[in-house]
């Protein structure tokens, strides 16, 4: 049994081991912080997204590096998870994106604050986080890359939030089975260009999908055909 001054000896030496691990983490930590955040990379347009952010207060229903509220999904990796047109399609008219189903504010954002926006969600998503957060488990059905079919990297992470193939994806949409039978090219590049040109009453969002993404598209829609 330690006496009374060895007992106080103890404490004070190991509370000071404590102190002087705790200001060396501190001092590692925040040595570290720069290059893990990639502070060199916050441009303008990253720094208007977060005020946008902290204006609209994006957090009182998201999260971003485990902060904020959880009644909206996690945004640390959305760019990755779900890529750049769905984001800005989210951004750009929520209720057009899943009619009837998602309650995400109309900000009526103009194209240059969703510029700024998608600027600092793709920042944050190239901060290094040591892993948080963790890939989910169904990961491979909500963003994967191109698959065996040749589904191309816009259709996984855009189109199949409402439209299914083979069974698979989401039922906002009818399901696009067939649909190279069904439609040529020429439309169905029109269709992705302005849905609402094409039909007026048309429910599909207009995504501001770039020539390439329309051409790749279509070239993997032509694909799905019917049997006869």
């Amino acid at each position: 049994m330690l006496s009374k001054s060895a007992a106080k000896a103890f404490f004070l030496i190991g509370t000071g081991i404590s102190f002087l691990a705790f200001v060396g983490l501190t001092y590692d930590t925040f040595r570290q912080i720069p290059a893990r955040t990639h502070a060199d990379q916050i441009t303008p347009e990253v720094a208007r997204g977060k005020e946008i952010w902290d204006h609209k207060n994006c957090m009182g229903c998201h999260t971003i590096f485990g902060e904020g509220a959880y009644y909206a999904p996690e945004l640390t990796k959305v760019m990755e998870r779900r890529g750049e047109v769905f984001v800005r399609g989210m951004l750009r008219d929520p209720a057009a994106m899943y009619p009837g189903q998602r309650q995400m504010v109309q900000y009526d954002f103009t194209d240059a604050e969703i510029d700024d926006l998608v600027a600092f969600l793709t920042w944050i998503g190239h901060v290094d986080t040591n892993g948080f957060p963790a890939d989910p488990p169904l990961r491979q059905h909500l963003a994967p890359a191109a698959s065996a079919d040749g589904r191309p990297l816009v259709f996984q992470q855009t189109c199949i939030a409402c439209h299914s193939v083979g069974g698979a994806g989401g039922n906002v949409g009818p399901a696009l089975d067939g649909v190279g039978t069904r439609r040529d090219a020429d439309y169905l590049t029109r269709w992705l260009h302005d849905p609402s040109a094409v039909k007026p009453e048309a429910r599909m969002p207009q995504l501001g999908l770039s020539d390439a993404q329309v051409t790749e598209l279509v070239t993997y829609l032509g694909t799905l055909r019917t049997e006869h």
